[in-house]
């Protein structure tokens, strides 16, 4: 293109080229290629200038001789001239290195003429003895020489500031190179998706395993499994070709700050961690890429991610590899976010698809592209595969899928939302109970880590069902989806165990308890219990099939343990509530959690009806928007605000209202909560019974998470009915409450029951 212009457009080879990245990761790929002569970019520049070209930064000098005579590319970062601050920055300020460009400071006449002819340049001085004097900025030197404009990522330089600052460099034209080019774009060149991977230069199928398994770790080790079995294809390529390749694994974590590695999250500390405890993988062979940590920038140093030398195996990030970073190497991408992460879910799917030395190897392994996450919605899946291609400007190979909007949504001011005042009263009386623990003469809210899971008796563990474990081929839990060339997707394969990778023979004992930490804190533990299955499975088979089936063996465990962690965790709960040391008690303090929110500040939306169109008169608040309401729970609530015999009701917020902690780490919020009015309409108590009600769907009737919510709920309301469960709190006494989970078949007839008694 740039060979074009200057002969078609400007007749000549020599001049100013600005290449303008809006990035530094950008800016550091776009300068090494530019400076390497074996690189295209490079061996195309010098044809265009008969060998003549000069690569630039912001803070090189160069001289009149050298734009006559050389074809000059200067690499510049957009936000280096931003005109709102160019007061402030280096390029804007008289600077004696450009000062060749312009007349001599006492040339009054032919500063006057220069300004004449360019009105735009940046000047200082006034109407005095020598007039306006043109600044020797590079800026002004920019100006001068009209370059042509090279702007990548140009879809990101539509702002107003944008176009105001490269139109202020006098361009003699502007090209854009655009992945994900705007309505705006003047289209000239549009290469597709289906043209590159005709030439071999991307890695497609995109294989995407979405895992069974609620543990990020099981994830992680699924993807590093099947990293070591590429790099294993890889050596068996280099022996019989000559061709390195070291396929990496990027690992996308939920935070990265120092001050953010909480319970609940993954950090990048802790997937670097989890890494460093297998025994195949050493410090050196982790990078982490995050805005306040390189470890890249030393690699790019000394040779780059490609280099022979380089023992780069594993980049963790959350999203500063989203765009701009390119390595050919990386293979699979392993997605740790939770599933209800509002973030992307392939924000980094382009980062892998790029074909190393933009050719196929002819090994189906090497030639495709990888992805791990866990428990993830189909639908959304494949939705969000297809943002990821297009953000590739890959459109044309993307799943035939139903488009819901891509753009960004700006910040909005938010709203504050208040009790309507007929129920404020009420609603400042309602406290809600929880299970609390003796603390000497105090009580306090019962914590699952502390309270509970430290009390499990892990010596009662019993694995044996394990003993006889399936192993061999057979078919997994892990659903394989596979999206080809043509948009078409499969996802009916399966992660099968032909495809895991073993443990170079080892059977780490040590490994497998830092792996299963998460479910049995205790390591000593953790390793005798692996350490007896393996023995068992040792016996009924031979050695080898048991450490191919390494990974899966672990996965079976882990379940196991679930299931006893989860049985002897409710075994010390209900001791607990036996000899008293806990009780389900109301409590007189503010907990943050045993109280109705008096106001709720969120963000506008559009406002939930009731079904019959009409606005609901009962809710606690003066209004509910309709994101905070499925089908389900606004047929509930419609129904709730049409019974007479109901004081209020309350849509109880996920993670920031009531909960219950029961004998599992997560804690259970229930849907809604409701108040009845009592009998006696000149009772002086405005309510007399409080429902806490959890609704589910069909699909989830028979869920083992609702039968869980269920036992507890049961055991809320035993214990709901004792004389003395509300003796801390005066207005609480005489008061009922039940604890139900209503299911979607029965809801109707279940609450007209409830609102009976």
């Amino acid at each position: 293109m740039i060979d074009l212009v200057h002969r078609k457009l400007l007749y000549r080879q020599t001049g100013l080229v600005l290449w303008i990245v809006p990035t530094t990761q950008i800016y550091r790929q776009t300068l090494a290629a530019l400076k390497d002569r074996d690189h295209p970019y490079r061996q195309q520049l010098d044809l265009a200038s008969a060998g003549r070209t000069m690569v630039l930064e912001k803070t090189s000098g160069f001289r009149p001789a050298d734009v006559a005579e050389s074809l000059c590319i200067l690499v510049l970062m957009l936000p280096s001239a931003n005109r709102e601050t160019r007061d402030k920055l280096r390029m804007f300020r008289d600077s004696g290195g450009f000062d060749r460009f312009f007349p001599a400071d006492d040339d009054a006449a032919g500063h006057r003429a220069l300004l004449e002819r360019v009105p735009n340049l940046d000047t200082f001085g006034g109407n005095g003895l020598w007039g306006r004097q043109v600044k020797t900025s590079l800026g002004n030197t920019l100006r001068l020489l009209r370059p042509m404009i090279v702007l990548d990522e140009g879809h990101k330089a539509y702002s107003r500031n944008a176009k105001v600052t490269l139109e202020g460099f006098n361009p003699a034209l502007i090209v854009e190179l655009s992945a994900t080019p705007t309505a705006e774009a003047n289209v000239l060149i549009e290469i597709y998706g289906r043209d590159l991977n005709a030439e071999e230069m991307i890695k497609l199928d995109l294989h995407i395993r979405n895992r069974s398994s609620t543990s990020w770790k099981d994830t992680l080790l699924a993807a590093i499994e099947h990293r070591a079995k590429l790099e294993e294809q890889a050596r068996r390529h280099d022996a019989a070709t000559g061709m390195h390749i070291r396929p990496i694994c990027l690992i996308q974590v939920e935070r990265t700050g120092r001050d953010q590695r909480l319970p609940g999250v993954v950090h990048a500390e802790d997937a670097r961690d989890y890494l460093m405890e297998h025994p195949d993988i050493r410090a050196e062979q982790i990078a982490i890429k995050t805005s306040a940590r390189d470890d890249l920038k030393e690699v790019d140093n000394a040779g780059g991610l490609l280099a022979r030398d380089c023992q780069i195996r594993f980049i963790i990030t959350k999203q500063a590899l989203q765009e701009g970073w390119d390595c050919a190497f990386a293979y699979v991408l392993a997605i740790l976010t939770r599933p209800s992460s509002r973030s992307a879910l392939t924000q980094l799917v382009g980062r892998i698809l790029r074909q190393p030395y933009a050719r196929k190897t002819g090994n189906r392994w090497l030639d495709e592209s990888y992805v791990f996450c866990f428990q993830r919605e189909s639908v959304e899946l494949l939705r969000e595969v297809r943002r990821g291609f297009s953000r590739e400007g890959l459109g044309d190979l993307q799943p035939k899928l139903a488009d819901d909007g891509d753009s960004p949504m700006e910040p909005a001011e938010s709203i504050v939302r208040r009790q309507r005042a007929r129920f404020r009263r009420a609603a400042r009386d309602l406290v809600l109970p929880a299970f609390m623990m003796r603390d000497g003469s105090t009580w306090r809210p019962a914590h699952y880590e502390a309270d509970i899971l430290s009390r499990t008796p892990w010596d009662e563990v019993d694995v044996s069902p394990l003993y006889d474990l399936p192993l061999g081929e057979r078919p997994g839990d892990d659903i394989d989806v596979q999206v080809g060339v043509d948009g078409h997707v499969a996802a009916a394969s399966t992660y099968a165990a032909r495809d895991r990778a073993g443990s170079g023979g080892r059977l780490d004992h040590a490994f497998a308890a830092s792996h299963l930490l998460d479910v049995m804190p205790n390591p000593w533990r953790g390793s005798e219990v692996a350490r007896r299955l393996f023995g068992a499975l040792l016996q009924r088979h031979d050695r080898a099939l048991v450490v191919s089936n390494y990974g899966f063996i672990l996965e079976e465990l882990r379940k196991r343990l679930e299931i006893e962690r989860d049985r002897l965790a409710r075994g010390v709960f209900t001791g607990l509530l036996e000899t008293g040391e806990m009780r389900f008690i109301v409590a007189a303090e503010d907990l943050g959690f045993n109280r109705l929110p008096r106001q709720i500040r969120t963000s506008p939306a559009r406002q939930a009806n009731r079904e019959d169109g009409g606005q609901y008169l009962l809710n606690l608040f003066d209004r509910t928007d309709e994101n905070e309401l499925n089908a389900l729970e606004n047929r509930v609530a419609t129904f709730l605000d049409q019974q007479e015999r109901l004081f209020f009701w309350y849509r109880n917020r996920a993670r920031h209202d009531f909960y219950v902690q029961g004998w599992k780490r997560g804690k259970i919020y229930a849907d809604f909560i409701f108040t009845l009015k009592p009998d006696d309409p000149n009772a002086a108590d405005p309510f007399h019974q409080v429902f806490v009600v959890e609704t589910k769907g069909l699909h989830l009737k028979e869920a083992a998470d609702t039968e869980y919510k269920r036992s507890v709920f049961d055991i809320c309301s035993q214990h709901a009915t004792r004389r003395d469960w509300a003796d801390f709190v005066p207005a609480m006494r005489g008061r009922a409450m039940r604890f139900e989970v209503v299911d979607e078949a029965e809801w109707q007839r279940r609450l007209t029951e409830l609102l009976a008694r």
